[in-house]
């Protein structure tokens, strides 16, 4: 497989087919929440045969085209490696919670990585039906109109995504305090329950930065891609960069990303690591 921009197109072709069909799959069963089998992975994290069946529709899509690719997913092969020539990392059902509360917060994301590298992703909100995409240097798009980060560059005028722990809440110890000194300084804060759309609202200027102590690759791949393709960067809450892996997320634009790190590492305890070992 070459690394061209039109092999990324490609990619991006198929992993936008392969969602649009999972994203009518999922809203064609949203009426049906009632009589949904669901079942408790962990504390508070939740999974349906929705989440499953979109996965798999995902899936044979995907290794339809692309036989020799691996398949890092959520509900069915979780432990899947990102470092073969081609993986596709997918969230069948990103705001799985949300979903089954007919709260209309939930996506379809799928990104492809070659050899490591993001170069394609998509995210589908399904209630709306609106499709973000990005190759990696080809922009970033939502229905196929561009999109860019915010220019705001004053904390006090700034609306900040986050994500607060919730499957274990031994961490929030270090991030109740961060969460306390970006509330102080800022417009206001938001937390609607899917990072992948928490990253499109990133790319899209809505939010003007988003930060989550821990994370998995299939919540945030295609999303960061849409976010670095849209003008913003992408880092760890400490600087570096994000491994393909579970991991913490800083996002922003520019100066409000700089401004949110310095921030959460003012207010972040000593020995965090006791609580946490996400970057």
């Amino acid at each position: 497989m070459q690394d061209s921009a039109t092999d990324a197109l490609s990619l991006l072709a198929h992993l936008e087919a392969a969602a649009i069909a999972a994203a009518g799959f999922i809203r064609a069963r949203a009426g049906d929440r009632a009589h949904l089998a669901w079942r408790e992975k962990s504390a508070n994290d939740f999974v349906s045969d929705v989440d499953t069946g979109a996965e798999r529709m995902i899936r044979d899509a995907l290794l339809r085209a692309y036989p020799d690719a691996r398949i890092l997913g959520e509900e069915l092969s979780p432990d899947a490696t990102t470092s073969a020539p081609l993986a596709f990392i997918v969230d069948p059902l990103d705001g799985t919670t949300n979903f089954l509360h007919g709260y209309a917060e939930y996506a379809v994301s799928i990104a492809a990585a070659v050899r490591g590298e993001l170069v394609a992703g998509v995210v589908i909100e399904v209630p709306t039906g609106d499709r973000y995409t990005a190759v990696c240097d080809g922009g970033a798009f939502r229905n196929g109109e561009r999109i860019s980060v915010s220019t705001i560059d004053e904390p006090s005028r700034a609306l900040i995504g986050t994500g607060f722990p919730f499957k274990d809440v031994e961490p929030l110890a270090v991030y109740l305090p961060q969460f306390a000194a970006v509330a102080r300084e800022t417009a206001g804060m938001r937390r609607a329950g899917s990072a992948a759309l928490d990253l499109v609202s990133v790319a899209c200027g809505h939010f003007d930065a988003f930060w989550e102590l821990s994370l998995a690759p299939w919540d945030f791949a295609a999303g960061i891609l849409l976010v670095r393709e849209a003008g913003g960067l992408v880092t760890t809450v400490s600087g570096g960069d994000v491994p393909m892996s579970h991991s913490s997320i800083l996002a922003g634009n520019p100066v409000m990303h700089r401004w949110l790190a310095n921030t959460i590492a003012h207010a972040t305890p000593a020995r965090a690591d006791s609580f946490t070992n996400v970057p």
